[in-house]
């Protein structure tokens, strides 16, 4: 389709284009919008935490809506805001940079995306329903089986839905990676983006099933009178911890190796040297996951595990330190003597390796067993965990957002808007959770509703809710910049950044077929490696054939949506049953006519190529 048509197209056309696609750039757009959407929530959610906790004894929201917006906060920002955006530049760049027409099952990464969409919908419908979940973002036993609303019910339902998305699209990054690399593009010259992101969706691999189990206990336990976290039924309330942290300490790490891969694109791009150590970044990357399944009880040194296992998992804590610091040094070292420009990503990155190196400081702190009895519960643990997920994760995506914007939509976001955007957001950030700290250690306990005066909590926290002000005003400067820059529509070249990996050798944004040939791929940077032998793109491995693409389908938006409706036959019960049999019964047939119907897929044939390379645009 030529650029005119598409503008031509009406939003009916368009959002149908949307709902049906099975294009990995579409999808990449989907999620960028649906998790900036979820952002922006989450982050109102905050403003109302920290607005309460402005001056002592404050009566801004009452102590029950405080539990459900804390709760949600957690929620939304971990599930539905930086898990999708992560994907939103998996989808966008991992294809791309491993020279692949799409990914290895366009089918299902749309399905992945609507699952979780309608389980994030179905998360915040709990708001309009009698209350959202008031149990802190974790959920523990036996406090998530005594809460009265169905607010619980919607979490559990709801995150296993998004849960299903997730490992959907997990599985398929693997396969994408493992088998449709292009000519010559061996495991050790894959771009450290594709590395990171492989590893993070092995991660989820290995993760997410351990949440699943969790909350179908949790679903069972709440609706259909299960005892598995009920101690006078002979259940164990430690169980729910296990099983949840078995995942959500993997889960640091799904969202934050992929940000390390974004920085290290970004930090040679824009130092104009090869990343220093590659091999040894991509082997951290592989220890990290591996430490990563080793360490969940350091959430739970307080639990009572006894001294031996207090200190194995200290131990193996502290172990994960080594390859991250790896890490850190090579970043530094790939920046030393490097020809470096101060564009906005850079920025970012640079603002990123002081802003973690903190965060991981602090992470060395609570290793400690016999410490952390004294920081557990407190400010303390939530300005580290900030410090690694919004200094880390939030800041690498936005960095991602921004360098790969152009390849995305073929425009460029306003350079000086950027840079406020980064200051604002980023002195923010520090006066919000760095003194956050010193609260934890003064002795003021998280998830508390209100402090009271002659505490000597005032001040800090009163700095902290600035902070947070400065945080928004940022981050609305980066959605108007976004605006502008969409309205404005000026179109940027293929390689705006003159960066070194295989994405950016087609135009932006890349036709829907990606490479009109197969590229060939000669060494690691396999852009720069032709730019630095002359040939300013890269060399075709086949000549020009017609190119198999996938059809359209707008099955995965209607299984998901049955789910949907499912979820709320599930947990009213009664006269509801109905929905889930209506919800389960549109899924099964959906999923029915998707097995029996072949969907063989279409060509683009060599000589519509060939016209268009007469047109003057090129692959």
């Amino acid at each position: 389709m030529s650029t005119t048509a598409e503008k031509k197209a009406g939003f009916g056309s368009v959002l149908w284009d949307y709902l049906t696609t099975v294009d990995h750039k579409k999808i990449a757009i989907l999620y960028l919008v649906a998790g900036l959407f979820f952002f922006i929530l989450g982050g109102l959610q905050a403003m109302l935490i920290r607005i309460q906790l402005i001056a002592p004894d404050n009566e801004f929201i009452s102590a029950q809506f405080y539990n459900e917006v804390l709760t949600m906060h957690g929620t939304t920002m971990i599930f539905l805001a930086a898990m999708p955006l992560i994907f939103a530049l998996m989808n966008a760049v991992l294809p791309l940079q491993i020279g692949a027409r799409d990914v290895a099952f366009p089918f299902i990464n749309s399905l992945g995306f609507w699952l979780f969409f309608f389980g994030g919908i179905f998360l915040n419908v709990s708001w309009f329903a009698g209350g959202a979940p008031d149990v802190g973002w974790t959920a523990y036993a036996p406090l998530s089986l005594f809460s009265e609303s169905h607010g619980v019910d919607y979490y559990a339902i709801g995150l296993q839905i998004t849960g299903f998305g997730t490992l959907m699209g997990g599985i398929n990054f693997i396969v994408t990676v493992v088998n449709m690399r292009a000519p010559g593009m061996t495991y050790m010259r894959m771009p450290l983006f594709t590395w990171t992101s492989f590893i993070a969706s092995v991660l989820i691999l290995f993760a997410f099933p351990a949440l699943t189990v969790g909350l179908f206990l949790l679903t069972f336990d709440r609706l259909f009178g299960g005892n598995f976290f009920d101690p006078e039924m002979g259940g164990n309330v430690i169980i729910w911890e296990h099983l949840f942290w078995i995942f959500g300490h993997p889960e640091v790490y799904i969202l934050i190796l992929p940000a390390f891969g974004v920085f290290s694109e970004i930090i040679p791009t824009f130092s104009k040297k090869r990343l220093f150590g590659y091999s040894s970044m991509v082997f951290a990357t592989i220890l990290i996951a591996f430490l990563g399944f080793m360490v969940w009880a350091h959430h739970m040194f307080t639990v009572g595990l006894g001294p031996i296992a207090n200190s194995i998992f200290a131990v193996a804590t502290m172990a994960i330190a080594v390859p991250t610091g790896i890490k850190i040094f090579n970043w530094l070292f790939t920046m030393w003597g490097g020809n470096i420009r101060l564009t906005s990503p850079m920025v970012f990155a640079l603002g990123f390796v002081p802003t973690f190196t903190i965060g991981g400081m602090t992470g060395v702190m609570l290793a400690s067993a016999a410490a952390d009895f004294q920081y557990h519960d407190t400010y303390f643990v939530v300005a580290h965990f900030h410090y690694v997920i919004v200094g880390g994760t939030v800041l690498g995506i936005f960095a991602g957002i921004i360098y790969w914007w152009p390849k995305m939509f073929g425009t460029m976001l306003n350079e000086k808007l950027n840079h406020w955007f980064f200051w604002l957001f980023f002195i923010g950030f520090h006066l919000t959770f760095f003194f956050q700290h010193f609260l934890g250690l003064m002795g003021m306990p998280r998830r508390y509703w209100k402090f009271l005066p002659d505490q000597g909590l005032d001040l800090f926290n009163l700095i902290s809710t600035i902070g947070a002000f400065g945080m928004a005003i940022g981050t609305i400067i980066f959605l108007i910049n976004v605006v502008m820059t969409q309205m404005k529509g000026e179109k940027v070249s293929g390689d705006p950044w003159d960066a070194r990996t295989l994405e950016w050798a087609i135009p932006s944004p890349p036709p829907f077929y990606n490479f009109k040939q197969e590229p060939l791929v000669r060494g690691l940077d396999a852009l720069w490696v032709e730019k630095m032998q002359g040939n300013g793109k890269i060399q075709p491995a086949e000549p020009l054939g017609d190119i198999h693409m996938p059809n359209r389908s707008f099955v995965p938006f209607v299984i998901s949506l049955g789910l949907f409706i499912a979820g709320f036959g599930v947990m009213y019960q009664g006269a509801m049953w109905i929905l889930a049999a209506i919800g389960f019964g549109i899924t099964a047939g959906a999923m029915l006519y998707r097995s029996v119907k072949d969907d063989i897929g279409y060509h683009v044939h060599k000589e519509e190529l060939e016209e268009e390379e007469g047109d003057g645009s090129n692959g």
